[in-house]
């Protein structure tokens, strides 16, 4: 109790003019002190965070802008007002690649105008970008970063990867540094350039927050998931890793409002890089081919099989006179590994078939019957229409609207289910307009809005023209029995 009582004597009256300079000396010293401190700290901030200066200043040169126009007849499709209205001002008439369908219908057609980025790979003017930035362009400008405006050929375009190929006439170029994408970790910063609605050399950053990614309908494509803003415009353009060097293609986001929402997925470049030589070599590209239909592998399959845990590929359906059946290989067979690859999900067998040339070999670990077995074959060419059979194989992306891969029947399931025509549902997306309706694997589209479906490409044409959130009746064939369900179309965007 002695400390208050001395305190309110030492502070009751006027400094002593010893007081004043002890307590001015004390001033002098914290705010001395608080000069250095300051910038230690400001330098241990900027420290723990990744400077883009200097990757910008050298990538930007070799990073373009490409716009595209195309002559369209008259069709159901996307007007102004169905644009978000914090994007109506960007567009104009312009409607970016991959921003939900085509334009209103208007009598006799109309010019329609895309914008996306991408980035030159060798100086002779080779670039490489989406292929849906290109896909059904009649001319491609390419913007280079110097202003020059150049007309950009199409090489050859991938729609299984979503890469495309183009060229312009012109040499001694900047490109860019090709890092190496199986190195990438999560968590680890990357940086992207492009042209969000046009706007040139626009710089975003983030981290890469999954990698491996398999989408409902892109079956071939382990994508880079990260929280880079990527905007309509950004498609094509190149992903950065710290040292400056690419390693993605900026390709797709989900989203809900048609807007950036914090998850954007990349094509890695070693994917990229393979797709581009053989569309440099032979203008098209060549996939190794089993003729299975795979499905995964759950705990309760695992378990009925013998499995010691959910692993492989499990085999569904061999298509007759393909790779696989001349193999032996047999439906309810677990592919546990093909090559030097373990097959740890079903998705990955996809990927490592499709990196193979028509007439390469590979050794299969399969198990069947509870017992493990070596098989040998020969990988055949990618059919030219793709067909049931085909290993993780899509046809029809209706993954904008709809929300499902398909294919079309085979004679012999179209006797088994005593029906003329369909398409078999191969996967659902997750909160998509045909998971809302209670479409399953499996399940095959008879008819839609009282049109009948006979092939993937009638499936997308009904689904362009249908209006959004109007219900509609489907007929499905469900384990040959047969039932209506209602669809509603959202919108939704890549």
């Amino acid at each position: 109790m002695a400390y208050p009582a001395l305190a309110s004597r030492r502070f009751a009256g006027p400094l002593s003019p010893d007081q004043f300079r002890f307590f001015a000396l004390l001033i002098a010293l914290a705010v001395l002190l608080s000069s250095f401190a300051l910038p230690v700290r400001a330098d241990e901030q900027r420290g723990n965070l990744p400077d883009f200066t200097a990757l910008v200043k050298s990538a930007a040169p070799a990073v373009v802008n490409i716009s595209t126009t195309r002559e369209e007849s008259a069709g159901p499709g996307m007007n102004q007002q169905q644009i978000p209205e914090i994007f109506r001002h960007f567009f104009g008439d312009q409607m970016p690649p991959g921003f939900g369908p085509r334009g209103p219908q208007r009598p006799g057609g109309r010019t329609l105008s895309s914008l996306g980025s991408g980035f030159i790979i060798s100086p002779d003017g080779y670039i490489l970008t989406n292929a849906h930035v290109v896909d059904g362009a009649d001319n491609v400008t390419v913007r280079l970063n110097d202003r020059r405006e150049l007309d950009a050929e199409v090489v050859g375009t991938d729609r299984k990867t979503d890469v495309a190929l183009i060229k312009v006439d012109a040499n001694d170029l900047p490109t860019l540094d090709i890092g190496n994408s199986d190195n990438l970790e999560v968590g680890e910063w990357v940086a992207a350039i492009g042209s969000p609605f046009g706007f040139d050399h626009s710089v975003t950053a983030g981290i890469v927050s999954a990698i491996n990614r398999t989408l409902p309908t892109d079956t071939y494509v382990p994508f880079i998931q990260t929280d880079v803003a990527i905007n309509p415009g950004n498609s094509g353009g190149p992903l950065f890793n710290l040292d400056g060097q690419v390693v993605g293609i900026n390709s797709q986001i989900f989203t809900r409002s048609g807007g950036f929402m914090g998850v954007s997925f990349a094509i890695p470049i070693n994917v990229a890089m393979d797709i581009a030589d053989q569309l440099r070599d032979n203008g098209q590209v060549q996939r190794g081919w089993l003729g299975v239909v795979i499905q995964p592998v759950s705990d309760d399959l695992a378990d009925s099989f013998g499995l010691d845990r959910a692993r492989g590929a499990l085999i569904a359906e061999v298509a007759p006179d393909s790779p696989a059946a001349q193999a032996g290989l047999q439906a309810g067979d677990i592919i546990l590994r093909a090559g030097d690859t373990d097959i740890d999900s079903s998705e990955m067998l996809p990927r490592v078939i499709g990196r193979l040339s028509p007439g390469d070999s590979i050794d299969l670990r399969v198990q069947r019957d509870g017992s493990e077995r070596t098989i040998s074959l020969e990988v055949g060419q990618w059919p030219e229409s793709e067909q049931p059979g085909d290993a993780g194989s899509s046809v029809g992306n209706e993954s904008g609207r709809l929300g499902v891969a398909v294919s079309e029947l085979t004679a012999d399931q179209r006797q088994q289910l005593e029906i003329d025509s369909g398409v078999l549902v191969r996967q659902v997306a997750p909160d998509s307009a045909a998971e809302r309706a209670g479409l399953q694997p499996g399940d095959v589209i008879v008819t839609l809005a009282g049109q009948s479906i006979d092939s993937a490409a009638t499936l997308h044409k009904v689904v362009e023209g249908l209006e959004s959130d109007h219900p509609v009746p489907m007929r499905v064939n469900r384990d040959g029995t047969t039932l209506f369900v209602a669809l509603r179309l959202g919108d939704a965007g890549k």
